[in-house]
């Protein structure tokens, strides 16, 4: 395709952006992560080797450079791969509007939800000076800890010693319609598919902090009215 690519601008950029997993790892990249351990725990399925190949790719393209850090590396977007972001978001709003049907039980991963969850939770307006989460994913019986403190996110996937100013509980696929905003976190409490447990400024405060996906302000086409 190289040849045709010279006269096609959009297989010359397919080329680059159409690999698999690569609008994932750019996601990554956009939305904050530098560390390959960060880049990897927000694609959770993608192979240790694929991962460095295709960060090695993208590198030689000129869209991401890599600065050692002590013995690591960080990974950072070059003013072209910034540009990308535009593409980025207009795949995520096309998924979410058309391709985000049914969630399917290989879609229904803990780990993958508590990582996003972690990106947007909302750091400012946190009681204290450490806010912490409890999520317990009951139909998998797992925990999971979100420590906001100093304007940064920790996800724990052990106790931290903290005692937690919320505990949520709830099958992961009640959490996740939460998360992509498909119905709203006191919708869930009140069907009772969620369970919320805390003090009740904490409680009262949980739906602000526990924000749902960005893609969500593009609806999906019933909400927006649209008929596919």
């Amino acid at each position: 395709m190289s040849g045709y690519g010279q006269f096609c601008p959009v297989a010359k950029g397919a080329e680059l952006f159409a690999e698999r997993w690569t609008p994932l790892i750019l996601r990554e990249l956009i939305n904050g992560s530098t560390r390959f351990s960060e880049i990897r725990a927000g694609c959770p399925r993608i192979p240790h080797s694929l991962l460095t190949q295709r960060l090695r790719s993208l590198e030689r393209a000129g869209v991401v450079e890599r600065h050692p850090v002590g013995r690591a590396s960080e990974y950072r977007l070059t003013r072209s791969g910034q540009e990308l972001g535009a593409v980025v978001e207009a795949l995520g709003a096309w998924g979410y509007r058309w391709a985000g049907a049914e969630l399917a039980e290989d879609d229904l991963d803990p780990a993958a939800l508590m990582w996003f969850w972690r990106f947007h939770l909302r750091r400012e307006g946190t009681p204290g000076d450490r806010m912490v989460i409890e999520v317990e994913f009951t139909d998998v019986r797992r925990r999971f800890w979100l420590i906001a403190r100093s304007g940064d996110v920790d996800l724990c996937l052990k106790p931290p010693g903290f005692e937690p100013d919320v505990a949520v509980r709830g099958e992961t696929r009640w959490l996740a319609e939460v998360y992509l905003a498909r119905r709203t976190l006191a919708n869930a409490i009140g069907a009772g598919l969620v369970e919320v447990d805390g003090s009740r400024r904490a409680v009262r405060e949980l739906p602000r902090w526990l924000r749902t996906t960005s893609f969500a302000q593009y609806g999906r086409p019933a909400e927006a009215g649209t008929t596919p």
